[in-house]
């Protein structure tokens, strides 16, 4: 028994030096623009694309930010991730202004997302922490009635509070289809990330 662990230890920590050594180091400014968003350096910090002033004009430019992940780095997210969630390589920055799309909060929820990509689930969950929101409730809310969680979602924090009637009616015009989300599925808690 012990020899085995041994050996697993041992191929583990072979497969990780291989694949650290083949992929080198991940810095955020060094990336493409097209896996910036949704990636984590070497140092465990989020990329992230944002306008930046050049010789030529504004352009998008990979950067690092502040924001570190626990117990992730050195990730760049799969294209099925980021098709399954339903997130946009394009994104400037880190808001959770996207939380209020509905059709963004169906993808978050759906399984295929939530149980897979724990590297946007993680970053959806901050996100929807700061304002308040506990992503596992606004899932199982979604799931169920989408209209009443984005409601809740608005009124949980001021930063979501819309300034008339008319503008908290524009995010319920169309209703995300019930079928994305599997009602059979359990919506469990974030992944740890330790």
């Amino acid at each position: 028994m012990a020899s085995s662990n041994r050996l697993a230890l041992i191929l583990f920590l072979a497969y990780s030096f291989i694949s650290q050594t083949s992929l080198g180091e991940i810095i955020c400014e060094e990336l493409p623009k097209d896996v910036c968003a949704f990636s984590i350096s070497s140092s465990g910090k989020r990329c992230l694309l944002e306008n930046s002033e050049t010789k030529k004009g504004v352009e998008d430019q990979c950067s690092t930010s502040d924001v570190v992940v626990q117990g992730m780095s050195e990730h760049i997210e799969t294209e099925a991730c980021v098709n399954a969630c339903g997130v946009d390589r394009r994104t400037i920055g880190i808001s959770s202004d996207s939380l209020l799309e509905p059709q963004l909060t169906t993808k978050l929820c759906s399984p295929d997302c939530y149980h897979n990509c724990p590297n946007i689930i993680d970053l959806y969950f901050n996100l929807a922490a700061g304002e308040g929101v506990f992503l596992p409730d606004l899932c199982e809310k979604q799931k169920t009635n989408p209209h009443r969680a984005m409601l809740d979602l608005m009124n949980s924090s001021p930063a979501f509070a819309p300034s008339s009637n008319d503008e908290a009616e524009e995010y319920f015009v169309s209703p995300a289809p019930s079928s994305e989300v599997d009602e059979n599925v359990e919506i469990a808690p974030a992944p740890s990330s330790n």
